[in-house]
């Protein structure tokens, strides 16, 4: 006899965000396997969401590809309303587009009073407004319904600070505090909000490559950083962030959880 899932969405529509590729892909299929009552996969990229959307129905779940770019509340609120109308109403939130933007990559550049002010919207965009857009859209479903989850993925730059990550790091610390606030606000709803904190995640791919970029004299001393001794994955962020979504965490609330290998301590 098989015991009850206690993992269980209850039948909510969520809606990921960045959920194209990696750890995106990996929450949006979690929470499929966990009684989502619908998936809406979003990404810049049309084919990958769709893909990922694809992958979510043949798991027998009504699934949705949503492209559009955060930082546009016009384009997030009318993925709302097509979400509504094809999927029901989307009482769960999974703000994970993030970095600088569609195409760019986080790299430890120069020291902040070198940078060019021109590329700061570019973190406080996706980072910051990205979640505001996407909490501003999606939260009024929820507070109708009694019922919601929000997460955020954010970054320990933005807990313990990273050189050379000033901007980015303030973008990812700032989407802390809302998180909080907005919790408070949210509680007498049945809604909760927290965020789950990252170190380095290697993007998927096959073992054998992970192992061969891992072996590297370089990557074995940034390794040495982590209690335990690898990068993470996708599915360490699947499974936490699944797991926060679910019935199980109905009394957690305005937390922040660091998941990382042991990179940093809790603050």
């Amino acid at each position: 006899m098989q015991g009850k899932d206690l993992i269980d969405l209850g039948g909510q529509v969520a809606v990921v965000t960045g959920a194209g590729q990696n750890a995106g892909r990996a929450t949006a299929l979690e929470l499929a396997r966990h009684n989502a009552g619908g998936i809406a996969v979003n990404d810049f990229v049309p084919e990958r969401a769709e893909a990922v959307a694809a992958e979510v129905r043949a798991m027998g779940v009504p699934a949705l590809a949503v492209p559009f770019d955060v930082t546009d509340l016009d384009a997030v609120q009318a993925a709302n309303a097509a979400i509504t109308e094809q999927l029901g109403p989307a009482t769960v939130l999974v703000n994970n587009a993030g970095m600088a933007g569609p195409g760019a990559s986080i790299r430890p550049a120069q020291n902040f009073w070198e940078e060019d002010p021109a590329n700061w919207p570019r973190y406080l965009g996706t980072n910051l407004y990205g979640v505001y857009n996407c909490c501003f859209a999606f939260i009024p479903n929820m507070v109708e319904a009694a019922r919601g989850r929000i997460v955020t993925i954010v970054s320990d730059s933005g807990r313990v600070g990273e050189p050379r990550l000033a901007v980015y790091a303030s973008s990812k610390s700032g989407v802390q505090g809302f998180m909080r606030s907005i919790a408070k606000e949210l509680g007498r709803y049945n809604v909760t909000a927290n965020c789950v904190s990252l170190s380095a995640l290697l993007p998927d791919m096959p073992d054998e490559q992970r192992a061969e970029i891992t072996q590297s004299d370089h990557m074995k001393a940034v390794m040495a950083r982590y209690s335990i001794r690898r990068f993470g994955k996708s599915q360490d962020v699947a499974g936490l962030v699944t797991f926060l979504c679910s019935g199980a965490a109905e009394w957690i609330t305005g937390q922040t959880y660091p998941l990382n290998g042991g990179y940093a301590p809790s603050m």
